[in-house]
């Protein structure tokens, strides 16, 4: 709602202008931590496993590395060392790669981390099982070929063995990573799946909790209201001076819109929702008909203020009204909002009375149910004395707007 340039009969209203929410918004200042980075940025953890695998791989060629060895040889291990750091997007591809350097090479290592790696990613997917039969076959297999001939049947059993531990033990590693992180991803889900649960069982008390506050609401407060309107339209109608009548009708009427406003509330309690109560928007008519004078004083407000904040303001300043009436008759009522980029502050004062103040019956509620409602959206409430022997209300709500 913008009311920058509203007019109301009666009212005095001023308007000023609000400075955007990112000029106003204090910008937090970064504070370096670079210990902290290294655990938690997830870029730089990539890079560091990136970076030990690699070097394990190649520390494990060169380790091994004869003093005479054959050119391709050489080039096929530097490569299935490199082809490593592909290993997160081409898993199966880097395993195809590898392989060519544990047969006719010496990385081992670096064939067993892709597989190891194609485990984790995949599980039990049909890639899986093709590349641990290609590094068993780069296990057994001998190079070149006639040297594998060469071999007698124990060292090709041996070698089938060993094939069967090496291409195995990353395949077993990678499953059983795989399946943890799938029973972390379950437990996550279960705990979310507890919260909501949660979160429905309180809503289901809340929603009790109004429905029983509502019948209770209906048949006490109701009732009564009605009688004091039926007791005002029969006095209003029966032969009594003018002012009486006058007086009768004031409160049939004031009844009246009490007893709707309150079958209002009632429903609003029954179905748990905020919509059909006053806000911010309703304020003209709330102070034309407060019969108390207003000096409305209000700066432009933003069109999507929460509900909540909206509805919250308007009680404020129509229990301020209320008591004004009751509690200083004759003074002048002064309401001001002011709007900030993080909050909404409504003040409501007056000055002395002008007349012989009535008591009316009050259980102080009123108040504080306002400080109640200020507490639960995180905003104040403070009441206190002005120095011309008035009162003055203000609260303030914080606002993120919707």
């Amino acid at each position: 709602m913008t009311t920058e340039g509203m007019t109301i009969p009666g009212v005095a209203v001023g308007g000023s202008g609000a400075r955007p929410a990112e000029e106003m918004r204090p910008r937090p200042t970064a504070v370096p931590r670079p210990a902290i980075a290294l655990r938690s940025h997830p870029f730089v953890r990539k890079l560091a496993v990136d970076a030990a695998i690699f070097v394990i791989a190649v520390l494990d060629v060169w380790l091994v590395f004869p003093e005479k060895a054959q050119p391709y040889s050489v080039y096929l291990s530097a490569a299935s060392c490199v082809v490593l750091l592909a290993r997160r997007w081409l898993p199966f591809t880097v395993v195809v790669l590898a392989v060519p350097g544990f047969l006719a090479g010496w990385a081992q290592v670096a064939a067993m981390i892709a597989l190891g790696y194609l485990a984790t990613r995949r599980q039990m997917h049909w890639q899986v099982w093709v590349g641990a039969g290609l590094v068993w076959l780069a296990r057994f297999m001998l190079w070149p070929l006639p040297d594998f001939a060469a071999r007698s049947w124990r060292e090709h059993m041996l070698a089938a063995i060993y094939g069967v531990i090496v291409a195995g033990m990353p395949v077993a590693i990678g499953l059983l990573i795989g399946a943890r992180s799938e029973l972390s991803a379950r437990l996550v889900e279960l705990a979310a799946s507890r919260d909501r649960e949660r979160k429905l069982y309180a809503e289901t008390v809340r929603a009790e909790e109004r429905a029983r506050l509502a019948r209770e609401m209906h048949d006490v407060v109701s009732h009564d209201i009605t009688l004091i309107a039926m007791q005002a339209g029969a006095l209003s109608a029966a032969n009594t001076s003018g002012e009486a009548q006058r007086t009768a009708q004031t409160i049939r009427q004031l009844s009246t819109r009490t007893l709707e406003e309150l079958r209002g509330l009632v429903g609003v309690l029954r179905s748990g929702a905020v919509d059909g109560q006053p806000d911010l928007a309703d304020l003209p008519e709330l102070i034309r008909s407060a019969e108390v004078p207003v000096q409305l004083a209000v700066e432009r407000l933003p069109n999507d203020l929460p509900t909540t904040v909206s509805a919250a303001a308007y009680r404020t300043v129509q229990e301020s009204l209320t008591n004004v009436r009751k509690h200083a008759p004759g003074a002048t009522a002064f309401v001001r909002l002011s709007w900030e980029p993080d909050r909404l502050t409504i003040e409501v004062s007056n000055d002395r009375p002008q007349q012989p103040t009535n008591e009316f019956p009050s259980g102080g509620y009123g108040l504080a149910g306002l400080a109640e409602r200020a507490r639960l959206l995180g905003g104040t409430f403070e009441t206190t004395p002005t120095n011309d022997g008035g009162w003055r209300v203000r609260a303030r709500y914080p606002v993120t707007p919707e």
